[in-house]
């Protein structure tokens, strides 16, 4: 990977999602929990979440990622709030869509995710892009609500 292919990938945008990921931490009352953790690279998060009436009324996670991997997690933060299942799941199809078949980015709310679109020629690092938000649905298949 040569040093301009890295710029371009750990762009400004990129970093400054990975720094600033919202609800980070641990839920006190999760109706639900999941730990992913992608054996390619070790990173690793965990999801929280409280379901009511099949939406997202609280949600956290612990992120231990690569700058990708928080960047995701990062976009995941501000959006998951009020989603579903469908809706979590359509956006996580969406992004893998996007890093591995050229598709085009995420569709509104979640159309940030285009931020990652340089990770599309890096297949290794897809696992760790893809992990908040398969943690996300694990922590919502685990919850009874």
């Amino acid at each position: 990977m040569s040093d301009s292919d890295l710029m371009q990938l750990y762009s400004r945008r990129i970093l400054a999602l990975a720094s600033d990921i919202p609800h980070l931490g641990k839920l006190g009352n999760p109706t639900g929990s999941a730990h992913r953790r992608s054996p390619q690279c070790g990173s690793s998060v965990t999801a929280h979440v409280v379901m009511q009436d099949g939406r997202i009324v609280d949600f956290s996670q612990e992120v231990r990622a690569c700058a990708l991997g928080q960047a995701s997690a990062g976009v995941l933060g501000r959006t998951a709030l009020g989603r579903s299942r469908d809706e979590i799941a359509r956006a996580r199809d969406e992004l893998q869509a996007m890093l591995k078949t050229d598709g085009p980015a995420p569709a509104a709310p979640f159309d940030e995710l285009e931020t990652l679109l340089p990770a599309r020629e890096f297949p290794n690092r897809h696992a760790s892009i893809l992990l908040a938000w398969e943690a996300l649905l694990g922590a919502i298949d685990a919850s009874p609500a």
